[in-house]
Parts: C-alpha cells; structure tokens; sequence
C-alpha cells in the first residue's frame, strides 16, 4: 500500500508538537503524500489550541507544497454522553473533525456506557472519524462501534503512535486487531493513522503494518491509498 493520504497529525500549535505547520507539510510532499490532514488537539487538552487559533485558519492556503491541507481538529470526547469540548459552530469552522478520547479529560464508565458515548459521536453528522479507539484510554465494545462506522460513515482510526512500545498502551495491540478483525468481517473500511507529532513521522504507519499483515486485512478496506474515494466517504468537498 503507497499511502497517499494521512489525516492524523499535529504541529507545535497542539502544544506537545514539534513542527510547524510549513515543515509538516514539506514533509508530506517528500513522502509523496497528497492529502494531510492537521488536527490540532482541542481546548480540554492542556496547551492546546481555543476557538480562535480554529476560526483564523481561513488565512492558510489550502494547498502547500502540491499538498493538499484539511485543517481541521482532535476534538476531545469528554464523557459517557459523548459531549465534545467544542460546539457545533466551532466545529462547522473546521475542514476535518476528528474525535477522540484522551484520559487528561476523560470522565468515563463501564464498557457498555462508554461505548453509548462514542456511538453518539459518531452519530454526530459533523464528525468524521474517531481516533484510537483502541488505545485502551477507554473500555470499549468495539463491534458496535463496527456497526456504526459502516453506517455512518465515521471511520474508525488505526493509529500506529499508540502501538509505539514508549507509549506503554499495553492493550493498544489486541484491541486494534479486534477492530480490524470486525472490520474485515463486516467489510467495513478503516483509516491508518501516523498521529504525527513531528514532520518526520507524517505518513508513518510502521507500528500498524505488521497487525494488517497478521489479520490478513484486506486492502481495498484501506482509506490511505484512494484519496478521492476516501474525500466521499467522508462527505469532504474541498
């Protein structure tokens, strides 16, 4: 798989990122990449971006470099209800809106009730797809979470920064080949995600390979590589 698209990543502007917007970019051209999504963590995150850092990105050009940019953010999921730490009209503001949870802010409960949580977020017609959902932060049912995904069109996201051995997410490997198990099963397409921090990792997915190869996924069911089919699942017009 060439992939040509990485939706996950952020700059210095989430507060623990390391590259400019600029360099993430440049970054993205040298790796042949032609859709890089930049999602800056929301406000719940200490040192992260407020509403207007998101409301004056209609200054940046939304091709750099041949690259072509959705701006956008990881809104954080808050509760077992599923309230985001944006409003809709702050969200509206955005190209991409990923949402995940993030234990920093994250008030949770049984299985049962943090997956109704997350349900309700991907029912969310505003989002477009859920981050590490099996990083092991929450507890979760994950064919549900399967079921929904296919439904709503709320990409499920393999995130290989959370199988980093220095992230210690013990879980983070099981529970990623449960989800692409379901997926396979209910032929449902997911989307890998580097959830770059520096420019160097952008379109990295090299702690997520191995478990595609172990689970014997099926490549069409990989958003990385069709950036067209992948801009209409999302219902992204750019």
């Amino acid at each position: 798989m060439k992939a040509l698209a990485d939706l996950h990543t952020h700059t210095v502007a989430s507060g623990h990122g390391y590259s400019t917007l600029q360099e993430m970019a440049r970054a993205a051209a040298e790796k042949g990449i032609e859709i890089l999504g930049v999602t800056e963590h929301g406000p719940a995150v200490p040192g992260a971006c407020d509403s207007l850092y998101f409301k004056n990105m209609i200054v940046i050009p939304r091709v750099m470099y041949g690259v072509r940019l959705l701006l956008g953010a990881e809104i954080n999921i808050l509760d077992t209800s599923g309230k985001l730490d944006m409003s809709d009209d702050e969200c509206r503001m955005l190209d991409l809106r990923i949402a995940g949870i993030h234990s920093v802010c994250w008030k949770g409960g049984t299985a049962e009730e943090n997956t109704e949580g997350v349900l309700n977020v991907m029912r969310n017609p505003l989002i477009h797809i859920i981050s590490h959902p099996g990083d092991g932060t929450a507890e979760l049912c994950f064919e549900p979470l399967v079921l929904e995904s296919a439904n709503s069109h709320t990409l499920l996201e393999i995130n290989s920064h959370s199988l980093h051995p220095a992230r210690h997410k013990t879980a983070a490997r099981d529970n990623n080949i449960a989800i692409l198990k379901l997926c396979k099963k209910h032929g449902v397409p997911v989307i890998l995600g580097s959830d770059a921090h520096i420019s160097f990792s952008v379109g990295c997915y090299d702690y997520v390979l191995p478990l595609l190869n172990e689970t014997g996924f099926p490549e069409e069911l990989i958003m990385n590589d069709k950036p067209e089919l992948l801009m209409e699942w999302l219902g992204i017009r750019v």
